[in-house]
């Protein structure tokens, strides 16, 4: 694993989270001997996001269905 100073982290950010996210992190070495270590964090997707399913029936149909409910009484 590389180890970056804090100024090469600073000049070269946008390559650094590249590797991050390619190698799982990458570590910043500060004068004073901190290290920091970045790393991706896993996307966590909405609950509310799912698949589509297919039904077999078009947006007409669709429509006529729900403007056939609003007709009724």
């Amino acid at each position: 694993m590389v180890v970056y100073t804090y100024s090469e982290a600073r000049q070269n950010l946008a390559s650094l989270l590249d590797q991050a996210a390619k190698e799982g992190e990458v570590r910043i070495r500060r004068k004073d001997g901190q290290v920091f270590v970045i790393r991706l964090q896993p996307r966590s997707d909405s609950p509310l996001d799912v698949k589509e399913v297919d039904l077999g029936i078009s947006t007409d149909d669709i429509v006529k269905i729900v403007r056939e409910g609003r007709e009724r009484p």
